[in-house]
């Protein structure tokens, strides 16, 4: 049960129904807040977007419901003027805010592509068009062409770059075996892990390592 405090605050009362001394509760928690627009951002590839774009959307003034990769949810609608004035903002911060639902769901798709192979430690065993398919509820035909008009490359070989992204790393930081990290990110065989990265990187992996991991690209550029 909810009582108001002698604060104002609302409180949860305790069995018998007394008064708890606990802390009081946050708005939400007793009516929900619901999003009013919802706004895609380009480039968001980490955490550390995340907390960048959420930072910078409450330094503008907006109530920020929900941060994820590639998206924003805020209460209250944006005027044209304030819309602009927030994209100017995250431009500068590398950041894009996208109008186009062709590039709307380009960005998705990239969204996807880096959550299957960074989401977890082992990438999951799953064919990449039926993942993108259920995921974002579009025929993967109609993905896979505009994929392919929009950024010259299909989406397979934006899932090996970004595979091969992720192998530079565990060969330099986490210094892993070969066949742990083919194990990881979904190849059958090291010699498999072996072929596909040298002929994305023109190094073998061995080389790779011994060189000390140069060449190396941020995520939104793969």
């Amino acid at each position: 049960m909810l009582r108001t405090a002698p604060d104002g605050s609302i409180r949860r009362a305790a069995g018998g129904g007394r008064t708890s001394v606990g802390p009081p509760l946050v708005f939400s928690e007793v009516f929900p807040i619901f999003a009013d627009v919802v706004l895609r951002i380009k480039n968001m590839v980490c955490d550390r977007c995340v907390m960048v774009v959420r930072t910078e959307l409450e330094r503008f003034g907006c109530r920020v419901v929900s941060v994820r990769l590639g998206e924003v949810e805020i209460v209250g609608e944006l005027s044209s003027e304030r819309k602009a004035g927030l994209a100017a903002r995250l431009e500068a911060l590398g950041f894009e805010l996208l109008e186009d639902r062709r590039e709307r769901l380009i960005e998705a798709v990239k969204r996807a592509v880096i959550e299957l192979v960074r989401g977890s430690e082992v990438v999951p065993d799953v064919r990449l068009s039926d993942y993108l398919q259920e995921r974002l509820r579009v025929d993967y035909r109609q993905i896979s062409a505009l994929f392919s008009e929009t950024e010259g490359r299909t989406v397979e070989k934006y899932f090996i770059a970004q595979k091969i992204e992720r192998v530079k790393e565990l060969l330099v930081y986490d210094e892993l075996p070969l066949a742990e990290i083919a194990f990881r990110l979904g190849y059958s065989s090291v010699a498999h892990l072996s072929a596909q990265f040298k002929q994305v990187t023109g190094l073998t992996p061995s080389r790779y390592r011994q060189s000390g991991g140069g060449r190396r690209q941020t995520l939104d550029k793969v």
